[in-house]
C-alpha cells in the first residue's frame, strides 16, 4: 500500500490527485489490476470527475454548499463542521479505478479529485493496487 499526504489551502476545495495515483500505479509491480484510493477522514471525501474546465469543481463546490449550508441552526455538533461531514458523506471516501499496462484507464476527461470540507488541512490518500 502507498500513502501520500494533500494539503489544502481552502475550507471547500476539490483537489486533483490524478497525477500522484498515476506515478503510483507506474511504479508497481502490477501491470493490470485494481487500483483502490482510500481517505481516512470524515470531512474529507474523494470522486472522479471532469478535470479539464476548472468550472465543473466550481459548480461542484457551489452545488454542495447550496445543498448543505455550513451555518444550519439545526446541527447539533459541537466543532462547528456538520456541513463537512454531510459532504463528505454525499461525496464518499473511496474511488476504484482500472489499471490496464500500468495506466489508470480514465475517461478523457476524468480526473481523480481530493474533496476538502473542512480545510485547510492535511489529509492522507492510501492507495492499494490488486493484480486482476
Amino acid at each position: 500500500m502507498y500513502t501520500f499526504e494533500v494539503k489544502s489551502t481552502k475550507r471547500s476545495e476539490m483537489i486533483d490527485i490524478t497525477n500522484e495515483v498515476q506515478r503510483l500505479a507506474s511504479s508497481g509491480n502490477v501491470d493490470n489490476g485494481l487500483v483502490f484510493i482510500y481517505t481516512p477522514h470524515t470531512t474529507a471525501g474523494l470522486t472522479i470527475n471532469e478535470g479539464a474546465d476548472p468550472n465543473v469543481k466550481h459548480d461542484i463546490i457551489n452545488t454542495l454548499n447550496r445543498l448543505v449550508p455550513c451555518d444550519d441552526p439545526e446541527y447539533r455538533h459541537g466543532e462547528g463542521n456538520s456541513d463537512a461531514h454531510i459532504k463528505t458523506s454525499l461525496i464518499g471516501s473511496s474511488v476504484t479505478v482500472l489499471m490496464k499496462q500500468k495506466k489508470l484507464m480514465l475517461g478523457t476527461w476524468q480526473s481523480i479529485f481530493l474533496y476538502e470540507a473542512d480545510g485547510p488541512r492535511s489529509r492522507k490518500v492510501h492507495v492499494e493496487i490488486i493484480p486482476i
